[in-house]
């Protein structure tokens, strides 16, 4: 049987060497080792890697990937049929649910558009009386509504302007953030002293899927070769002198907040290839506090790309 290292077996399938090791590690792939301590991958690991990224490109979880693997190298193809039937349905009653919401969240936006468009220009200062933000403004579309509420600090977690992850529809801030889901990130003004509905919502259930969609991404890198090393240089630069702290699922960096440019481009960069890394960005101050996280099935790959805590 053709014997292939992992360098061989990377320009082959396509897939980062970073990421064959991920599979080891995780069962999905098995490789020998020569005397010297070099992978061996027989030629059927190319097979095997085609299978696995059909089933991630489906949005299956590792866990659902590693029981199908096994299926598939039985040789049955009714049992591998079987196994995905299931979990495609599931998958699509998913991405049908939020393909709704979206539609909703989209004509609500149409709407809140066009009554915007119909006010008239005024030289004095925004006010209830504008019609703006009275309770009524889009309803007809709107999904849901929430009272406005201040933002507190200077803090940019979770939110679009500073935040690896794009804010879910609505501005709704991720966890951690100074909003909570379903609710407007800043204030939306006040009638009689009282807060005033302002529509920016599709609704609870959406915000909260969006913020949690790092969870289900599938934990993989599509960067490989100079790529990779080039981007993780890049990151290492970056956070050089940062001070380091561990958080559930992930770690915090505290960086001087002028390098909070550098940061956010890379932290976008990075979802667009890894988009299981969840980004958040908190100003403080003169301080920039970067919190990432990732899936426990992406821990080693956070590993090498911000090292390990000792």
């Amino acid at each position: 049987m053709t014997s292939l290292m992992i360098s061989q077996l990377a320009e082959r399938s396509g897939v980062p060497a970073t990421t064959l090791r991920f599979y080891e590690s995780a069962g999905l792939l098995s490789a020998d080792r020569t005397p010297a301590g070099y992978r061996m991958y027989g030629e059927d690991a190319v097979d095997r890697l085609a299978f696995i990224g059909a089933a991630k490109h489906l949005g299956l979880a590792l866990g659902e990937i590693g029981e199908l693997v096994g299926v598939w190298e039985a040789g049955a193809c009714r049992d591998v049929k079987a196994g995905l039937r299931p979990r495609i349905s599931a998958r699509l009653a998913e991405a049908e649910s939020r393909a709704a919401e979206l539609a909703a969240f989209t004509a609500s936006l149409r709407g809140a558009l066009a009554h915007l468009d119909a006010l008239p220009d005024r030289a004095g200062r925004c006010d209830p009386g504008c019609g703006f933000l009275a309770p009524g403004a889009g309803s007809a579309a709107r999904g849901s509504s929430a009272s406005g509420s201040s933002a507190s600090g200077s803090s940019a977690s979770g939110s679009a302007a500073a935040s690896g992850r794009a804010a879910a529809p609505g501005g709704t801030a991720a966890p951690g953030g100074t909003a909570a889901p379903g609710r407007a990130a800043a204030s939306g003004g006040s009638r009689g002293g009282q807060p005033v509905d302002v529509v920016l919502s599709a609704g609870r259930r959406a915000a909260e899927r969006e913020a949690e969609r790092w969870r289900a991404a599938p934990v993989a890198c599509s960067l490989g070769g100079d790529g990779l090393r080039e981007r993780t240089d890049r990151w290492r630069e970056a956070v050089a002198g940062a001070t380091r702290t561990d958080v559930p699922e992930g770690l915090r960096l505290t960086l001087p907040v002028d390098r909070v440019a550098r940061i956010a481009e890379l932290a976008a960069a990075e979802q667009e290839c890894c988009p299981f890394f969840d980004f958040r960005l908190h100003l403080d101050g003169p301080y920039l506090h970067l919190e990432v996280r990732a899936p426990a099935d992406g821990g080693a790959l956070l590993t090498d790309l911000f090292g390990s805590a000792d």
